[in-house]
């Protein structure tokens, strides 16, 4: 069965291959913590989908946090020089939607 939250939280992943290891050369520790965040959404949304009640609406609003945080990360990234608005854009859209989603399933 598809999970379209899980498939957008990897896409999420991927289009960040690109913007991360400039990031990682320039701001090493925001890099790291641009990674763990990215990986957290996917990580919980899938652990989540496996669990019923209150352990999945937790885990859901883990994800949802991890992907505001990643947000934050590239908006912080940019902020300093670090990365562009068109290296970072790909990414935010997709935090866009996942966030979409992620609401969805916890209201």
């Amino acid at each position: 069965m598809a999970f379209f939250a899980f498939d957008a939280s990897l896409e999420l992943i991927r289009s960040l291959v690109e913007p991360l290891p400039v990031l990682a050369r320039r701001d090493p520790d925001l890099a790291s913590q641009l990674r763990r965040a990215a990986a957290s959404v996917a990580l919980n949304l899938s652990e989540g989908r496996r669990r019923s009640g209150g352990d999945r609406l937790h885990l859901w609003r883990v994800a949802a946090g991890s992907a505001d945080e990643v947000v934050a990360s590239l908006k912080v990234a940019e902020a300093w020089g670090h990365l562009n608005g068109a290296a970072i854009a790909p990414a935010l859209a997709t935090c866009d939607r996942l966030l979409g989603m992620l609401w969805r399933m916890t209201h």
